[in-house]
């Protein structure tokens, strides 16, 4: 049955599962947040339409929950929302709000005629784990690394850590196949984190001798 929800449109795709920091400026998405803060934590992530607004009916997004906020002197605030579940987009519902909202369903995976076996799943885990490590080394900041052994979850954690296009990480939302999901992780992840594992090395010697260059 659909659900109200309000939507915050953003270039940047939410993962059940992930956690996603944010920055809110604009005065409509402050007056989101003091609403949802008063309410039930939750609104909706979803892909800008025209104009930054609101996308057609059919588009997938996120449920994002706050789990933490940072208010600013001037009004702003940084706020930290985890991923719940995926919903498609209906249509705009009626509201006298200056942010949009509108009606949703949720959307589950599909059943899968082939779970992800065993070692694909560990295999996944592995290569997230080693990713989310030379990230942080690279990018000198602290990643969430106590991924889910359950390869519908971990798939979504994996996936939020990809530094791809948006428009390739809102097909990854879209596919509601865990066992796709899987295998695009594992076919695309080896390099990712060879390489992402040598611009942690470089830039770990880089803070020890003043440059790049390895000795």
């Amino acid at each position: 049955m659909p659900s109200q929800l309000p939507l915050f449109p953003l270039h940047t795709v939410l993962f059940p599962g992930a956690l996603l920091p944010l920055h809110i400026f604009e005065p409509r998405y402050r007056m989101l947040l003091a609403d949802v803060a008063a309410n039930d934590h939750r609104f909706g992530v979803l892909p800008p339409g025209e104009d930054d607004g609101l996308p057609a009916p059919g588009a997938i997004g996120c449920v994002a929950r706050i789990r933490g906020v940072q208010s600013l002197p001037d009004g702003r605030s940084n706020i930290v929302v985890s991923g719940e579940h995926r919903f498609r987009y209906l249509g705009p519902a009626a509201t006298d709000s200056p942010y949009g909202q509108g009606l949703v369903e949720r959307v589950d995976d599909v059943p899968d005629v082939q779970i992800p076996n065993h070692a694909d799943t560990a295999r996944l885990h592995v290569l997230a784990t080693r990713y989310a490590a030379a990230l942080e080394s690279r990018n000198d900041q602290s990643l969430e690394r106590n991924f889910s052994t359950d390869p519908a979850v971990l798939s979504f954690e994996a996936a939020a850590l990809l530094e791809w296009e948006f428009e390739d990480l809102q097909r990854m939302l879209e596919c509601r196949s865990a066992t796709e999901r899987v295998a695009r992780l594992l076919h695309a992840l080896p390099a990712l984190v060879h390489a992402a594992e040598q611009h942690a090395l470089i830039h770990g010697r880089a803070k020890q001798n003043g440059h790049g260059a390895l000795r």
